[in-house]
This record gives C-alpha cells, structure tokens and sequence, in this order.
C-alpha cells in the first residue's frame, strides 16, 4: 500500500540545526535549516516520515481502496444491501469530513481522511453511507451509525482536531 505524502520543505536562515516534519492536511511540512543541502536533508526527511507513519498509524488511502472499504463495510453492517453510485476525496469540502447525496447516490469524503487513523475514516465511510437509508440525523439514523463499533472514539478524535484548528 502506496504511504507517500506530498512534501513540502521550508528552508529558514534562523533556523541552525534542527530539522522538523509536521503532517499538516495531507503534506509532510519539513522546517530545515537553509544551509543544509538536498542530498544531507533527503536521509532526514525519510526518517521523519517513518516516524510520522509510526506515530500517527494510518495508511494513506486512495479513491480506489476507499471503494472497497465501503464495499466491505457495506457487507459487514448492511449485508451487502446498500447502493451507490460513487465515493470518492474531494478537495473542496472545508468544514465537512463527508457528504452523501441519497438521490445521486454520490459520497464524497474530504482528502484529508485519506491520512487520519483507519478508525476515523471508517467512522465517516459508515456515516455517509447510512444516510442512503435515513437521509437525516435522526434516532434511527444514530442508531444504525453506531452499529460502528468505534463510533464514540471517532467522533471524539474529530471534535478535538476540529478544536485543535481553531488555535
């Protein structure tokens, strides 16, 4: 399975030393010193990715995966029975992690699911595809998003990373 992320390496006259990497919306941000050469900053940056992969535990996904993962979820907790006409990332959902559109039968995800925990992006493949049999928030629609086992500690991860951005 494909784990690269675009990098994207800030060179600083202040900074001396120290190399850091922070995964920031689906890109590795690398803060390097300006002296430092490619060639010296190339075994860094894929040791720090190692670490990033590692500490973080997820496996960037792509569309096509994210469609098996469905189809798999769909067989778990529907039997199989539900219908789509396509799910995939998108990059322009800002504030939303997903969207589903009953009617069309399209679901789309935002992108930077593609690099949070298996578990995250699992809760949101289950939540979207819910809403093709309750097209709302209701008791009915929760009580078939928690047949997800990981439902609680899901959300609970996006809330903090939603507050976590506001800072």
């Amino acid at each position: 399975m494909d784990k690269e992320w675009p990098v994207e390496i800030i060179r600083s006259e202040r900074r001396r030393k120290s190399v850091s990497a922070k995964l920031k919306d689906g890109r590795i941000i690398i803060r390097a010193p300006q002296a430092i050469s490619d060639e010296e900053l190339e075994p860094i940056i894929a040791n720090l990715k190692a670490k990033l992969l590692r500490k973080a535990q997820i496996t960037p996904q792509t569309n096509q995966q994210l469609a098996a993962r469905a189809q798999e979820m769909n067989r778990d907790y529907f039997d199989g029975k539900l219908r789509w006409h396509s799910i995939k990332y998108v990059t322009n959902q800002n504030t939303l992690y997903g969207s589903c559109t009953p009617s069309t039968g399209k679901i789309r995800l935002n992108d930077r699911l593609a690099t949070m925990p298996e578990f995250v992006r699992d809760y949101v493949i289950m939540h979207e595809i819910c809403h093709l049999v309750e097209a709302n928030h209701s008791d009915r629609f929760w009580a078939l998003v928690n047949r997800y086992p990981l439902t609680e500690r899901a959300r609970g991860y996006l809330m903090a990373l939603s507050l976590e951005q506001i800072e």
